[in-house]
């Protein structure tokens, strides 16, 4: 007993590596503080000399927003305002006066592709005025300019969508919360020509060059937000499994709203699927209908026809119709030649590309004007954004997933904790708490960065094979397999210990009786 016992509670304990306990539970109360640093230029003549002299050289402005959720009980956005007097080349906000002219007259903030936004003052602000009364008018403009430029409100609450509870009354914010793809540290990008009827029309379209003109350029500017790849390939005799409506009137057949949602899955199926890679796939499929259902036009729910001729499923990818109705002349010999005409189909791909990827502008305030994305199709900005949005979404994903799975270990007593293990959940803490480090201070590169970690390391942890081994393995099944093995062999020995202790007694009584 004395040998068999301490070796057999050796041999059959559970191994658990040490975890950081303490640092998990914190961060089931993390509290995000984030920070943008604006810069305001005043340009010459917009403040008097004795009022630059006045001009504080530093402000900052909290503001807290609660989000109700399981994870982030108060996630706290610190917005740290910084008003300079005309120093410096790069800023993120430039104050005009009426005197410096703008291309719109009726506008009086212009959005730059840069971190550079434009304000006009009025003449009435700059005459007669104190530098209190000119500050307090700048006030509300910059916060509406943060909201445009930075992160809000809303994008706090997007990025927390699949764990907070979004008010039922805001549809839209709940529709765009569920149409961008999740957080992903890549994703596969898959163009398809769909062509029901090769006997009509021979489709020809140079997607490698319009990916590299229209797509490339916004994919490499994301390089620092994800992965991509991209393929693309034609399908023939496909259809969409909704068979159009003929409308006498527009002489031409239509697709409605309602009939849009039974598309995807018919097609869906021919597309295939990339089995070698986890990543999410954007699906963007170009239509071209077959001569007997040409042309054919997709119509809203106001049965208004959709200029774009395209729609696009939440987290799936986008549809575009491309008619070519018009090479079907009297004498046309079949199958036509079509040249496809690629800048139209990346236009509309490009827009729905940045839906999906969470690239979303919000409503521009009354009297700003932003300017176009430019060739990159993405603005310094909205790359901030996203990044920012990316990086809350990353924290809240990985930080769920370390203290689900000590919840987990603590309440399973007969898990394995492998070494590796504590391992990667140590490494997904650091990360996690370097992320957060770095969006207080506005480092976002750093910040997202230090978040795709933190998800990696956490959700190798979690899925790890060597924890399923003792998963479903309670005591109970311990007991039901060592009784029969040890009740047979304790039953002599607890009757040898009693029969020892029976003797001993007997033999103390004899002694007392001899003394007696």
């Amino acid at each position: 007993i004395i040998v068999g016992v301490p070796l057999w509670w050796r041999t059959t304990e559970t191994y658990r590596a040490w975890l950081p306990v303490s640092q998990i539970n914190e961060l089931s109360n993390l509290q995000l503080q984030l920070s943008a640093e604006v810069e305001v230029v005043f340009a010459r003549g917009t403040v008097t000399p004795e009022q630059q002299k006045k001009v504080p050289l530093t402000q900052i402005q909290d503001e807290e927003h609660t989000v109700d959720g399981d994870l982030f009980i108060n996630a706290v956005c610190l917005v740290v305002t910084k008003i300079r007097r005309l120093q410096g080349n790069i800023c993120l906000k430039c104050v005009f006066s009426r005197g410096h002219s703008f291309e719109v007259q009726d506008m009086d903030v212009y959005v730059g592709q840069r971190r550079t936004a434009l304000l006009r003052i009025g003449a009435q602000m700059r005459v007669g005025k104190t530098l209190d009364q000119l500050l307090a008018h700048l006030e509300p403009r910059i916060k509406q300019v943060l909201q445009v430029m930075s992160f809000s409100h809303t994008d706090i609450s997007a990025a927390l969508s699949d764990r907070v509870r979004l008010s039922p009354g805001n549809k839209e914010s709940i529709a765009d919360s569920m149409r961008t793809f999740k957080s992903s540290p890549g994703y596969e990008i898959t163009f398809s020509l769909l062509n029901p009827d090769p006997k009509s029309h021979r489709l020809h379209w140079d997607i490698e060059g319009a990916v590299q003109t229209y797509i490339q350029p916004l994919l490499t500017k994301l390089a620092s937000v994800a992965n991509f790849s991209i393929d693309s390939q034609t399908l023939y005799y496909a259809m969409l499994g909704v068979n159009p409506r003929f409308d006498s009137s527009l002489s031409a057949y239509t697709l409605h709203s309602d009939s849009l949602a039974h598309v995807i899955n018919p097609v869906e199926a021919r597309l295939g699927s990339n089995a070698a890679s986890s990543n999410p796939v954007l699906n963007f499929l170009l239509y071209v209908p077959d001569a007997h259902h040409s042309p054919l036009y997709i119509h809203d729910r106001k049965k208004q026809e959709v200029p774009s001729n395209a729609f696009h499923s939440p987290r799936w990818g986008g549809i575009m119709v491309y008619n070519v109705n018009g090479f079907y002349g009297p004498e046309a010999v079949f199958p036509v030649d079509v040249n496809i005409n690629m800048a139209k189909v990346m236009g509309v791909f490009l827009a729905q590309l940045r839906l999906l990827l969470g690239v979303q502008s919000s409503t521009a305030p009354s009297g700003f004007l932003v300017a176009p994305c430019g060739s990159n199709g993405l603005a310094d900005w909205e790359l901030d954004r996203l990044m920012w949005s990316r990086s809350v979404e990353n924290v809240a994903t990985a930080t769920t997933t370390i203290t689900s799975l000590a919840q987990l270990l603590e309440q399973i007593g007969n898990i394995v904790i492998n070494d590796n293990i504590a391992e990667q959940v140590s490494s997904a803490v650091t990360s996690l708490q370097l992320a957060v480090a770095e969006l207080e201070t506005g480092n976002l590169r750093f910040a997202l960065q230090y978040s795709k970690e933190a998800i990696l390391a956490s959700e190798r942890a979690f899925f790890d094979p060597s924890l399923l081994h003792l998963l479903y393995f309670p005591d109970d099944q311990k007991f039901a397999i060592y009784i029969p093995l040890f009740l047979p062999m304790c039953v002599p020995i607890l009757l040898s210990l009693l029969k020892i202790v029976s003797d001993a007694r007997q033999k103390r009584r004899e002694k007392q009786a001899k003394k007696d």
